[in-house]
């Protein structure tokens, strides 16, 4: 699948989730007690501004609700920006019990947030629904700038420590998380500029405000389409279906592979019987053609987890999180 064909979707994804929010604020919450788990709008929450890889997501995920008449009525797009996800995560804190409101999780941001002491947020607040696919970062650039490739790009920025400058959707999600890991192993040294989503950190590179942003395809997709924005390598263990031509960085010689985890999650406290049914539609979900020609664009690397296989994940990986926050200076020994 192309670009073209990755930035209809979209561009469809943005069209369709502007209708769900209007159409349901329409509507009153259905409240009879004989009615059947959902028996009112889900709303569907991101940690992202409109436009990002999150917002995204959770766009699509209201979209299939919807196509495939698994709820009664339209799902809520409610994007709740800022804290690096901690207004997103307390509001969910707040609805503790209520199984109509449902968080998309992008792992980076989340487990940054989880880890951090200042925060006061714990896993234990959320109910892990569903583990779906890992979403990798890519390497991008203006698209007439000077870097043709990934070793132009390090080379600079470790002979020159903090002269590229980077667009980061967080400054604790997958994007800089990877840019800590090509530190890491590199030596290399960036500067970094945060926006309100990967979306406006692709947009700011596209216009040669910024050298780099290593955010997701989806966010980016656009510019890429346009020249604007030029990819130099991708962040997953194979390349991507839109991007044939352009290597992983294994291929290149840094031993790297990252993403963006794409998950769903509920309050703490919610009924086992809802829980039991949204996992289902997610199950479900993940069968649909409009999921599968998502996946397929952005290359999502599937692998559906339930609950209690996504909890365990995400305490699996409490010590990684610990090590990146050290390392820019959020948390303290």
């Amino acid at each position: 699948m192309s670009t073209a064909n990755l930035r209809g979707i979209s561009a469809m994804l943005m069209a369709v989730g502007a209708c769900i929010v209007t159409s349901a604020a329409a509507q009153a919450p259905a409240t009879s007690s004989g009615q059947g788990f959902p028996s009112q709008p889900l709303e569907l929450v991101a940690h992202t501004a409109s436009g990002g890889g999150t917002d995204q997501f959770v766009r699509l995920m209201a979209e299939i609700f919807v196509r495939e008449k698994m709820v009664p009525q339209m799902p809520v797009i409610s994007n709740r920006v800022g804290g690096g996800g901690a207004i997103a995560y307390n509001y969910m804190k707040s609805k503790r019990g209520d199984p109509h409101v449902i968080l998309a999780i992008a792992t980076g941001t989340f487990m940054s947030a989880m880890t951090r002491p200042d925060l006061g947020l714990s896993i234990d607040d959320f109910t892990p629904l569903a583990f779906m696919a890992m979403d990798p970062q890519v390497v991008a650039v203006t698209g007439d700038g000077r870097f043709k490739n990934v070793k132009e790009l390090i080379d600079v920025a470790r002979r020159e420590p903090n002269t590229i400058v980077s667009a980061i959707a967080s400054a604790t999600g997958s994007g800089r998380l990877f840019q800590y890991m090509l530190e890491k192993e590199t030596g290399a040294k960036f500067k970094y500029v945060s926006f309100k989503s990967g979306s406006e950190a692709g947009t700011a590179v596209a216009g040669g405000h910024i050298h780099l942003t290593t955010e997701n395809l989806s966010e980016v997709a656009a510019h890429v389409e346009s020249k604007k924005v030029r990819v130099l390598a991708v962040t997953g263990e194979r390349r991507m279906v839109p991007l044939p031509d352009v290597p992983t960085l294994k291929e290149l010689g840094y031993p790297i592979v990252v993403g963006t985890g794409r998950g769903l999650a509920l309050p703490a406290g919610v009924p086992k019987e809802a829980a039991s049914t949204l996992e289902g539609m997610v199950r479900r979900a993940m069968t649909t053609k409009i999921w599968k020609d998502y996946s397929a664009a952005n290359n999502f690397e599937e692998n559906f987890l339930d609950g209690a296989q996504f909890r365990k994940y995400l305490d699996s990986r409490r010590e990684e999180f610990r090590g990146f926050l050290l390392h820019v200076g959020l948390i303290k020994k």
